[in-house]
């Protein structure tokens, strides 16, 4: 094989996970990494999504790294343009620009092994590496629906991911294809300029106001003279997020009273009774993301807003047209239509110990231990991997667990010394997410009647996690070498050194 560059480690993707795991490696003295970029900024999801109104639903000061506090938020909910701005400033700060490898994509990468490391080609170059951070995050590639007769047509169509910022939407005729998370946000933006929005909703959500403010520069000096008051501001927001959970994995029937409070959200801007009913999910509040917004209600009930309680099923020339018939003629197509989320197009591009990819070995749906490690993929950690996702709090919390675990998991390699990796045992990782799916159970995304993303295509769960971020963080302090089986290169085999060592 011809000589490459070798690093010890290689992150992949430079969005909040990959940040975090290069700030990491360097707190543990480790320099010789890379950080893969597909783009050409890092930022991530928060590079890749600047539509009208893009911003978080996780206030301010949760929504950063506990190492990295931000006492400069300008708003308790940042707008896109701050996110991406802290991201920039966390890169800087700790020096993380030599790391990176922009416009790298992955195109694949393959274990070798004999050598005991990753073979990685990019779109710059193929490297070797021996230990594998895939931080490429679910929300990451959008997912466009294949409707009949798209691709004829005659105006804009785009991904609100990939928001075409050349189209002039003034009094133009819209269609808004979906009402999720970015919907909620991006139909408040554009109603006052189009001539008309037709929004297609398959499935209502469920919609509280967002409490969003100004911070004032008092709080903002108060946070820089004393930090001790951003952490303390921090710890609340955390609290409050926590003693939720137990409504959400265990009693969801205590949700009743959030659903009340939602009606009556709806009810303050939506007056008309049919409408009222069009917006009104069916299923219990939780079972998808509950959405903040004090402005979409209000946008819906203008007279240049239709809703279509149908998705969009076809398109015939500018016309497109609704499963139930309903039909708009139409100058722009915005499909707000989510992402691969359990079918992440990066597994495809990974080549385990058996050469089988990623894909084939999830075909029954995602499993890693513990949110990490999938069996069969030696050395290889995902970051925001299966069943690492939340509902209702910070993800930034558990990406810094995760980090955590990457970090003793580096130190074990230390400790075991020379040419080694760890391979998740097959037993081990099926124990673990047997424990979760028995856990996922009696949680509201299971149990409360709808059909969400956090669902693979079998209908099972395979993206949130099933308790507190405290929790998580318990299960995810420390790498327990009994789960993993040691691999040593062939050549180990002259010195009798077992090739695999099984620690139980």
């Amino acid at each position: 094989m011809a000589e490459h560059e070798h690093v010890r480690v290689a992150v992949v993707g430079s969005g909040f996970g990959g940040l975090g795991a290069a700030v990491r490696l360097r707190r543990e003295g480790i320099t010789d990494f890379v950080v893969l970029e597909r783009a050409g900024s890092v930022g991530g999801t928060w590079r890749d999504n600047s539509y009208p109104g893009c911003a978080c639903d996780v206030p301010s000061h949760l929504y950063s790294f506990s190492f990295a506090p931000n006492p400069e938020w300008p708003r308790t909910f940042s707008g896109q343009e701050h996110i991406r701005a802290y991201l920039e400033h966390v890169t800087d700060v700790f020096g993380l620009r030599p790391h990176l490898r922009l416009d790298s994509e992955v195109k694949r990468m393959v274990w070798d092994a004999d050598e005991l490391r990753w073979v990685i080609e990019t779109a710059s170059g193929t490297l070797t590496a021996d230990l594998v951070v895939s931080a490429t995050g679910p929300l990451s590639d959008p997912k466009v629906p294949d409707i009949p007769g798209l691709d004829t047509f005659p105006g804009k169509v785009f991904h609100s991911a990939r928001w075409d910022h050349d189209a002039d939407l003034r009094g133009k005729r819209v269609a808004m294809v979906g009402t999720g998370a970015s919907a909620i946000q991006i139909v408040p933006a554009i109603q006052p300029e189009v001539g008309r929005l037709t929004l297609f909703q398959r499935t209502p959500p469920w919609v509280m106001p967002r409490m969003d403010r100004a911070i004032s520069g008092a709080e903002r000096r108060l946070h820089r003279a004393l930090p001790v008051t951003a952490r303390l501001r921090r710890g609340l927001l955390w609290g409050i997020r926590e003693l939720q959970v137990q409504a959400f994995t265990k009693h969801p029937g205590e949700l009743g009273f959030v659903e009340r409070l939602a009606k009556q959200n709806m009810a303050r801007a939506i007056k008309d009774p049919a409408l009222r009913a069009k917006l009104t999910p069916d299923y219990r509040i939780g079972c998808k993301r509950i959405l903040l917004s004090s402005e979409y209600y209000p946008a819906l009930a203008r007279p240049n807003v239709d809703v279509v309680a149908s998705g969009l099923s076809e398109i015939r020339g500018s016309r497109v047209v609704a499963a139930d018939g309903t039909e708009a003629e139409v100058d722009v197509i915005i499909f707000g239509t989510g992402f691969h989320v359990t079918d992440m197009p990066i597994a495809e591009r990974v080549v385990g110990v058996e050469g089988r990819t990623l894909a084939e070995v999830w075909k029954g749906g995602m499993e890693a231990l513990r949110g990490a490690s999938a069996a069969g993929f030696p050395n290889w950690m995902t970051i925001i991997g299966p069943n690492t996702g939340l509902g209702n709090s910070s993800m930034i919390l558990m990406i810094e667990s995760q980090l955590n675990y990457l970090a003793d998991y580096v130190r074990q390699l230390e400790v075991l010394g020379g040419r080694v990796a760890l391979d998740a045992r097959p037993d081990a990782v099926s124990a673990w997410n047997h424990g979760l799916q028995e856990r996922m159970k009696r949680t509201v995304w299971n149990t409360g009647g709808c059909n969400s993303w956090y669902l693979d295509a079998a209908g099972r769960n395979t993206t949130i996690w099933p308790g507190t971020t405290s929790d998580f963080r318990r299960a995810t302090r420390r790498v327990d070498l009994g789960e993993y089986e040691v691999l040593r290169p062939p050549a180990a085999r002259a010195t009798d050194e077992p090739v695999r060592e099984a620690l139980a």
